[in-house]
């Protein structure tokens, strides 16, 4: 496959540090090797637990639009007629090795790395890291270290756990939690571990009477014992069972939980608390006004332990106390807590889908719909995978609509027309019966709907909501005023959906495939094979991706969806200002970091790199495309905007994505509006991205305001 210039390959940046094994070292997005890198529980329930899925129940009644608490997103009985009409494919195959039988595979999450591959990887349920070994599992509090261009918090095994596991599988998952079985050589259960996001503690729980061998002696301190590797002090409680030194014996059901004690913190509260086991988790969320409010629960008999995130903590509902300690995380401080509820609020972004163009000028119009209908005429070649082929489809969009809001009878029909004509072939549920290209299949292995003409490993399920956001985003802008091909569309188009926004339990699809509800963001690797973790690049196509879902649920009539997709914008552009772009400098991890944004977050780094370029125009570059009418969330702090810029292009935008740097330069304001639209209207065609036009780009810059 050629690449535009734009997105040719040069492999990953040799800026990329790694922390860990070499496995770090292969590519997961925009790569030609694989990858434009690319969780779970319903709405509304805080005690239910996992079904046949590995997923936890559903709540919550339907709304009747995008306000209040959100509803069930594709449901079984919605999910299961539109399955039956479209083609059944599994264009690769993956490496799905430790998954117990009737999980969905948990593509695109945090813990990937241990259902997937030939060797199990480490995974980063913050604040601790996690891995299995060849006789059990590890764990320990990562430590910290910032360079110019990269923090590292990497896999930390130095707590061993020994006690003869030949193999292990993923047993289970919700929101937060996921389960693991240990199995002897004749495939018999030894004991179940369960790690948590947000928790300092690790549980076992021995399915046969048990003896582990722990690395460091065992130190008793009352009901509990305490071990101190390094700096760091770990306790632990047993329940049903002995220990002496480095040896722990337990009868079976006797559990054993380890944890991390804060250095700021008492070892006697977590020692407390770890007597409570986590059985599950859930989340909820209501749209109120101008914020949009998460509530995190930890289904914990008498409460738990969990720590606060920095995208969290500004919103943190008045009722937590904070008053556990700190963990460091390469995110910043965690603050630390007990109870059973993580309630926290972001501002709440609309789902903007339309610029404003009737306040310009007769001469601004003039000029706007001249290039409009020369945009329009030039539109011709329509690429076949999912990525390429989205973005035209986006671009398509965003000119069609401008050519309707000008009263560009003709331009709009046109390009109406061409929209219609592709967006219907792509939405043939027996498509793929006849052609390889221009059509989805259902692929009944990994449980998702996958593009037949793959691109950056969109057949290993990297980045489908960057991908499928340009999908959704162009049938809701074509459909908006028109639901009759709305429902002719749906079919399909609700399976793209759905691929990526369902929350019902519905057994064909993962609840949330990508997004991440502890982090506040999503992962982009399918199967993350990787010693750092999954990671995620391009922040704002995940916008863009929430965005265009909240766009086609509004033109198709579905209220839950629409209130799914803004919950999750709403989170998303919070967290992508707090971890990728508008970072606080003040937090001690940036502290020798010689950068003004972070490009690629991981589990157990984050790096100032691309996989496709290092310049520093695709650094930045990476994290605005596509400045839809909604990327104003990236606005609100010109002096950082400015650096940004600066940094980014040293005042040069004759470059790749000059385009979309001069675009989020204008949010600085007004005067570097005007100053970017000059140039705009200079910029050559080749620094015009391919899903982008000079005419968006010109009515971007003539409407939008700082």
């Amino acid at each position: 496959m050629t690449l535009p210039s734009i997105w040719r390959s040069k492999g990953p940046s040799n800026d990329i540090q790694h922390s860990t094994s070499p496995l770090s070292s292969r590519l997961s997005r925009r790569s030609l090797l694989g990858g434009l890198a690319a969780t779970t529980v319903a709405v509304g329930l805080a005690g239910c637990g996992l079904n046949s899925a590995g997923q936890s129940g559903t709540g919550g009644a339907g709304t009747s639009g995008p306000t209040g608490t959100g509803g069930e997103v594709f449901t079984k009985q919605q999910i299961d007629p539109l399955l039956a009409d479209i083609v059944k494919k599994t264009p690769k195959k993956l490496p799905i090795t430790r998954l117990a039988e009737g999980l969905i595979p948990p593509t695109n999450r945090w813990f990937s790395g241990l259902a997937f591959g030939d060797e199990a990887l480490p995974v980063f349920p913050i604040p601790l890291s996690f891995g299995l070994t060849d006789a059990g599992f590890a764990f320990g509090l990562p430590t910290m270290t910032t360079s110019e261009k990269a923090i590292l918090g990497g896999y930390k095994p130095e707590m061993d756990m020994a006690f003869g596991a030949k193999k292990a599988r993923v047993s289970g998952y919700d929101t937060l939690t996921v389960t693991l079985d240990h199995l002897d050589a004749s495939d018999a259960v030894i004991g179940k571990t369960t790690i948590v996001q947000g928790s300092p503690y690790v549980r076992f729980t021995a399915e046969t009477a048990t003896e582990i061998t722990a690395p460091l002696p065992n130190t008793a301190s009352g009901d509990f014992w305490t071990t101190l590797a390094g700096e760091t002090t770990y306790g632990l409680v047993v329940t049903d069972g002995e220990v002496a030194d480095k040896k722990i014996s337990l009868k079976k059901g006797g559990s054993a939980v380890w944890f991390v004690v804060p250095t700021d913190g008492s070892v006697d509260k977590l020692a407390e608390l770890a007597a409570n086991p986590v059985t599950g988790s859930s989340v909820s969320y209501s749209l109120d006004g101008d914020v949009v409010t998460t509530t995190l629960t930890y289904e914990a008999e008498g409460g738990t332990v969990f720590a606060i995130r920095p995208h969290q903590a500004k919103g943190l509902d008045s009722g937590i106390a904070t008053d556990l300690g700190t963990f460091p995380s390469i995110y910043g401080t965690l603050k630390v807590a007990s109870g059973n509820e993580l309630t926290y609020t972001v501002p709440l972004s609309e789902p903007t889908s339309a610029l404003d163009v009737s306040k310009l000028s007769g001469k601004e119009k003039s000029e706007l719909g001249e290039q409009v209908a020369k945009d329009i005429a030039a539109t011709k070649e329509w690429p076949a995978d999912t990525y390429f082929g989205g973005k035209k489809l986006y671009r398509a969009a965003m000119l069609f609509q401008l050519a309707q809001q000008l009263e560009l009878t003709e331009p709009a029909t046109t390009m109406g027309d061409a929209l219609t004509e592709q967006l219907t072939k792509w939405t043939e549920p027996k498509g793929a019966d006849t052609r390889s290209e221009f059509c989805f299949v259902y692929d009944e292995q990994a449980m998702g709907i996958v593009g037949l003409t793959p691109s950056f490993g969109s057949d290993e399920f990297n980045d489908h909501h960057f991908h499928y956001g340009y999908f959704l985003y162009a049938a809701g802008v074509l459909t908006q005023d028109n639901p009759e091909l709305a429902k002719k569309l749906q079919p399909v188009m609700d399976l793209v959906a759905a691929d990526i926004g369902s929350n019902a339990g519905n057994g064909a699809f993962p609840d949330r495939r990508v997004f991440d509800v502890y982090a506040g963001h999503s992962w982009a690797s399918g199967t993350s094979p990787f010693a750092d973790g999954n990671n995620q690049e391009s922040s704002s196509e995940a916008i863009t991706a929430w965005t265009g879902l909240a766009k086609w649920a509004k033109s198709s009539g579905n209220d839950a969806l629409e209130a799914e997709a803004i919950w999750m914008l709403s989170t998303e552009a919070q967290a992508g200002l707090d971890y990728w772009t508008n970072f606080d400098n003040n937090e001690p991890i940036y502290s020798g970091y010689g950068h003004k944004i972070v490009t690629l977050n991981w589990g157990g780094k984050r790096d100032y790199a691309t996989w496709f370029s290092p310049e520093p125009a695709a650094m930045l570059g990476i994290l605005v495309i596509p400045m839809s009418p909604g990327s104003t969330y990236l606005g609100g702090d010109p002096e950082r905007i400015t650096a940004n810029v600066e940094e980014a292009t040293s005042g040069k935008f004759d470059q790749k994505f000059g385009d979309y740097l001069l675009m989020y330069a204008a949010l600085a304001g007004d005067d570097q509006r005007k100053t970017a639209l000059d140039k705009a209207r200079t910029l050559a065609d080749e620094w015009i991205d391919d899903g982008n036009s000079r005419a968006y780009l010109l009515a971007w810059l003539m409407t939008v305001t700082s």
